[in-house]
């Protein structure tokens, strides 16, 4: 990275004292030049890009969160082509070693179909981030529930930015969580009457047997907090042979979860079809218009 023309490298025993130093200029520098990028519609936070896309516009956006700076992707609709000029809105978490553009050009594609806007964000060690996913692994539970916590609050930030969104309508915000996602949207779900409804792909219980399963389910029971969604609609979409979330753990998940609810299974691994995501995505619209038309009628 070059700034005023003098070339910013980290790498050489050299540079090593300065590289907190290079980190701020680079941080600062970068958060400069976002400033320049301008959006479609008025947003909160930086925007880094934006440009149009079928449907409505893609914007890069990162928010200040309590920590750190977290990048995210927001699909949203034309509000024309919505109910009132506010559509439904979701937010998006990926799984473990992958990242906010693939929850994006997935499952946010084929929501922005139906007119519904979605954040997609980098959680923490992932993406544009620093650090390792490492971090999540059940081998150091200690470590997990750190990480844990702190993408925890990161959830609920990027819920508060989506609800003051003046295109969003509040009464229609769901979740969406894949695989390491499919976890942290039960628990933020379960406390956070926000969420109408949510999407689990390739979720489910904990695995048996894990390391210090006492201290992690004190953390992040999926069971435990499955049973709060009190009412809310939940579908889960999962693969009948997936190695890294088994159909077994789907079926504990799924039996402690209260109506509504449905499972719809695949025939394939850990990530879903195109098919499989694009049954979500009408799933999804189906239960927030129903949000929709309730709140018209009362």
């Amino acid at each position: 990275m070059c700034v005023n023309g003098i070339s910013l490298q980290e790498e050489g025993p050299q540079l090593t004292r300065l590289g907190p130093f290079i980190a701020f200029i680079r941080h600062t520098y970068s958060a400069h030049l976002m400033k320049k990028a301008k959006s479609p519609i008025e947003l909160p936070g930086v925007v880094t890009a934006s440009r149009d896309v079928p449907g409505g516009y893609r914007i890069n956006i990162e928010l200040e969160a309590e920590r750190e700076h977290v990048p995210g992707i927001l699909l949203v609709p034309d509000r024309s082509t919505c109910p009132d000029n506010r559509c439904a809105a979701a937010l998006l978490l990926h799984g473990v070693t992958s990242r906010k553009e693939r929850m994006a050009e997935g499952i946010g594609r084929a929501l922005l179909a139906y007119n519904i806007a979605t954040l997609s964000i980098d959680l923490p060690m992932h993406g544009a981030r620093n650090g390792s996913a490492e971090q999540f692994s059940l081998r150091n539970p200690l470590q997990l529930i750190g990480a844990w916590r702190l993408a925890l609050s990161e959830v609920r930030h990027s819920l508060d930015y989506l609800s003051n969104l003046a295109s969003v309508d509040t009464q229609r915000l769901a979740l969406v969580g894949y695989s390491l996602g499919a976890y942290l949207a039960i628990v933020a779900a379960a406390d956070d009457a926000r969420v109408r409804a949510v999407v689990l792909a390739s979720g489910g219980d904990l695995p048996e047997a894990i390391p210090f399963e006492t201290i992690v389910r004190a953390a992040a029971d999926p069971l435990r907090f499955v049973r709060k969604l009190a009412g809310r609609p939940l579908l889960m979409v999962n693969g009948r042979y997936d190695r890294t979330i088994k159909a077994e753990q789907a079926e504990r998940l799924y039996n402690a979860a209260g109506d509504p609810k449905q499972i719809h299974w695949y025939h394939g691994g850990h990530w879903p079809p195109q098919p499989a995501i694009d049954f979500g995505a009408e799933w999804l619209a189906g239960r927030l218009g129903e949000v929709w038309r309730s709140t018209r009628e009362a």
